[in-house]
């Protein structure tokens, strides 16, 4: 049995992490400023945790969640391209300096590795598909330039001070826990919020733009196989199902799922957003044993009947069941 940090554990893909190595019964400890995190995320398993409410900004603050882990998996950051462009400075703070900090506790607590949340936006305005680690990242927002920098740091690391760290790179990650009610939400949990509702969801652009979307259990699996594989260290690699959907298939399928027949509003494209997305995860698979767990089409069913739960009871037993 393992000692896991989860940063970020009360968000989204942190409390997803942390909810399934405890169920594998690993010792597991989360770290969150609670600046978008939620108790709620954690509470079928905060009896079986270790809480540190501290900022990964103030390096001497989380120290002591560091002391005596194993494996440190780092999903705290500032998320959304439009609030980057919107306030560059403080995206900067949290996604790399943050990201320095956890670095430097690692080190200092002799850690055996450290797994970063990168992001596919770091390929930018490179237009070639599928995806490969090995492209030239080209961001376009200064979102996606914080977690090119992220990894850059991990790189330096483990080269200079012997820190094995793993960058993984999550295409379009969606599942219970994420926030649709937020102004940065991403755009499955908006879609099916909206159209559950009966109301039209919103497209910037015409639809056509693809996204590589990636459900929820595929990047807890990632995780977990990045801090315990053989090989790895120093690498990036994506995370993702390899397979392509259009926003306008996406309204095409939740239809379909929802028993509707709701067509989306179009609006003018937005500043920083990619056009296609598509991972080729052959290295992924090849180094970390990585496969996908859920396609979309299954992870769009399961999304749906957790957001469509009645109480928040019900969909906290779905979300970790």
């Amino acid at each position: 049995m393992a000692t896991y940090l989860v940063t970020g554990g009360a968000g989204f893909i942190g409390s997803n992490i942390a909810t399934e190595l405890v169920e594998r019964g690993e010792t597991v400890r989360v770290l969150d400023n609670m600046a978008t995190g939620r108790r709620e995320n954690l509470a079928a398993i905060e009896d079986r945790i270790e809480f540190f409410e501290s900022d990964i900004r103030d390096l001497e603050a989380i120290r002591p969640a560091f002391t005596g882990a194993d494996f440190v998996l780092h999903q705290a950051a500032l998320p959304s391209v439009p609030r980057s462009v919107k306030d560059p400075v403080t995206s900067n703070e949290v996604n790399v300096g943050g990201t320095l900090n956890v670095l430097l506790a690692a080190r200092d607590a002799e850690v055996k590795r450290v797994v970063f949340a990168s992001s596919s936006s770091v390929y930018g305005r490179n237009r070639e598909l599928p995806k490969r680690e090995s492209m030239l990242q080209q961001p376009i927002s200064p979102y996606a330039g914080s977690k090119l920098a992220g990894e850059s740091y991990l790189a330096a690391f483990c080269a200079v001070y012997g820190l094995e760290t793993v960058a993984l790179r999550y295409f379009n990650v969606f599942g219970p826990r994420q926030d649709p009610a937020s102004q940065y939400a991403a755009v499955i949990p908006l879609f099916i919020t909206a159209m559950m509702e009966g109301r039209q969801p919103t497209i910037f652009g015409d639809g056509e733009q693809s996204r590589d979307f990636s459900y929820i259990a595929n990047v807890v699996h990632a995780n977990i196989l990045a801090a315990n594989a053989e090989g790895g260290a120093g690498e990036v690699f994506n995370i993702a199902c390899g397979r392509q959907a259009s926003l306008n298939d996406l309204v095409r399928d939740l239809n379909e799922i929802l028993g509707t027949d709701i067509t989306p509003i179009y609006a003018e494209a937005r500043i920083g957003d990619v056009k296609d997305s598509l991972a080729d995860i052959s290295r992924a698979r090849e180094t970390l044993g990585y496969e996908p767990v859920v396609h979309f089409r299954e992870g769009l069913q399961r999304a749906v009947g957790w957001y469509s739960a009645a109480t928040p009871a019900q969909k906290l037993a779905q979300a970790t069941s």
